[in-house]
């Protein structure tokens, strides 16, 4: 084998061609790419052991480590689908994944599967826990075991890594192999379905723009539930290159991991680059920070500025992408002066569209909406035909009649293309919240200010902040006959939600909110009575 055509085999042929070149490091930990490609290898075969049926979804709930990496390419080696969960998600937001898309298999830590002990009765489909830890030392593993629900077996990780090999299931490139949750517009996240020739294309066509070589080092500083965080580690093993696994409180981390590995490679959301531009940088990192990437957000005109002053070899690439495409435009680093608020032009292997609504062309700087076209096109959503069908057509007047005729993804965000054809991102359709490089849907907010039943009526929505993008804003209104205190409901939220997700500001008004000509609440009235908030 030559040359990828699944997932798993970026780290099969990196590993024929340089077996001992170093592929992942976490910590004081190094592994090679023979030994990487080994504990695929043994992973995959532990997972057939625990009776993984071909397509089966195997979730992992754990931060950046060496075993998060094997258990997602080992669970696409065997023929499964792998769920990265972020690690920031708590119980009821994994509970709601776990069930959505029938997970059957959870590799998490016996910490995290303490966290979860009062949601696993609720996930019927779930059958095995792999349970990481060195042959569940300290008895790790029987602490656990009582933390698991009856019925549910558990495995420590060595004894999955070191289980006899078996024939993987078959599968082929347009198979599913990942399901990246997103959140939507409305209500909970969406699971975004991946096949292998998505991921291997996406690795493909990156490494071809920021030229990755096999001796690049690259930081995983995003998380890998990501799309753009997942990608430091397809970039990188499509070329054999090593990729250091950070898990980062401060952004001083950062700076500390990209001098003591030489990373020559950063990717990173506006939020992050922006504390990293308030941080003092070793001179000595502009040595070796061959480039540095912005994706998740348009990054502020004066935080590139601070960051090329601080980097002035480093070659800076302005992204754009969506998890339902990856990775749709790019801005070349010599395009960065003439016109640092454009996202660029399309990708190698993609076609961006600008469209009107009845699907024409739109006209140069004619706002439209961006359509993406290609071997990057996800499968669709997990689950929901209806959505799918919204987001993922033929493109208009270009209907083959074959009988599986091309789709491209509808972005629902709107663009302009200017005489040249650069693309300017404008803005996004719907009213989801970009905080901290993570999109958030204010109706999964709304649902948990409900749920602790402390409020009568409830509104989120994000409004403009100079360090998050935007602040997550909320309104809302006492109970019934009731009264209501700010902090005990912030403490609730604390509580409930991931950090991202918590209200920067709890404004409390009396009833009832406004609402727009179809009866919901007006988000967008109550918005406008907010300034930029200092937090």
């Amino acid at each position: 084998m030559t040359e990828a055509v699944l997932l798993h085999q970026l780290i099969a042929v990196a590993a024929s061609k340089a077996p001992q070149r170093t592929a992942l490091t976490f910590g004081a930990d190094a592994v090679d790419y023979a030994t990487l490609s080994n504990r695929v290898e043994g992973f995959a075969s532990g997972l057939l052991g625990c009776g993984l049926l071909r397509s089966e979804r195997v979730a992992i709930y754990l931060d950046k480590r060496i075993e998060t990496v094997v258990a997602c390419f080992g669970a696409a080696a065997a023929g499964g689908v792998f769920v990265p969960l972020n690690p920031l998600l708590k119980a009821e937001q994994v509970a709601y994944i776990l069930r959505d898309c029938n997970v059957r298999v959870l590799v998490t830590s016996a910490e995290r599967l303490a966290s979860l002990a009062s949601i696993l009765p609720d996930c019927p489909d779930l059958r095995h826990v792999v349970v990481t830890g060195p042959r569940a030392a300290g008895g790790s593993l029987e602490n656990a075991a009582r933390d698991a629900s009856p019925g549910i077996g558990l495995q420590g990780w060595d004894a999955v890594i070191d289980a006899p090999r078996r024939p993987c299931h078959r599968v082929v490139d347009v198979d599913m192999t990942a399901i990246l949750y997103t959140s939507g517009s409305t209500g909970k996240p969406k699971g975004v379905v991946l096949s292998h020739r998505n991921l291997v294309a996406g690795a493909k066509s990156v490494a071809s723009y920021l030229e990755n070589h096999a001796d690049d080092t690259l930081l995983a500083a995003l998380p890998l539930s990501f799309d753009a965080g997942f990608s430091q580690l397809t970039t990188a093993f499509h070329t054999g290159a090593r990729v250091v696994l950070l898990n980062y409180l401060l952004p001083q981390d950062v700076i500390n991991a990209l001098s003591r590995e030489r990373v020559t490679g950063l990717t990173a959301v506006p939020p992050l680059y922006i504390q990293l531009t308030q941080q003092k940088w070793p001179e000595a990192i502009a040595d070796h920070l061959r480039y540095f990437a912005n994706t998740g957000g348009r990054m502020p005109r004066e935080t590139l500025n601070a960051l090329r002053k601080k980097l002035p070899r480093s070659r800076p690439y302005l992204m754009y992408g969506l998890t339902e495409a990856f990775r749709s435009t790019y801005l070349p680093p010599e395009e960065v002066d003439r016109r640092p608020d454009s996202i660029g032009k399309a990708i190698p292997n993609a076609e961006i569209l600008v469209l009107r609504e009845d699907g024409t062309p739109c006209a140069p700087d004619e706002p439209g909406e961006l359509v993406h076209r290609g071997a990057l096109v996800a499968m669709g959503y997990w689950g929901d035909p209806e959505k799918t069908a919204e987001r993922f057509r033929p493109l208009p007047g270009r209907e083959s009649g074959l009988v599986l005729p091309e789709l491209a993804v509808f972005s629902g965000d709107t663009v302009r293309k200017d005489a040249e054809g650069f693309l300017y991102f404008i803005g996004r359709r719907d009213e989801m919240i970009k905080t901290s490089g993570y999109r958030v849907s204010p109706t999964e907010i709304e649902e948990v200010l409900y749920a602790t039943k402390l409020v009568g009526e409830a509104a989120a929505f994000g409004i403009p902040h100079p360090t998050l993008g935007q602040a997550i804003a909320v309104i809302v209104t006492p109970p019934p006959a009731g009264s209501l205190d700010a902090a005990v409901l912030l403490k609730e939220c604390r509580e409930r939600l991931p950090a991202y997700m918590v209200p920067a500001t709890i404004d409390v008004r009396d009833g009832p909110l406004p609402r727009n000509p179809n009866g919901k609440i007006d988000r967008k009235t109550l918005s406008a009575d907010f300034q930029e908030v200092k937090v």
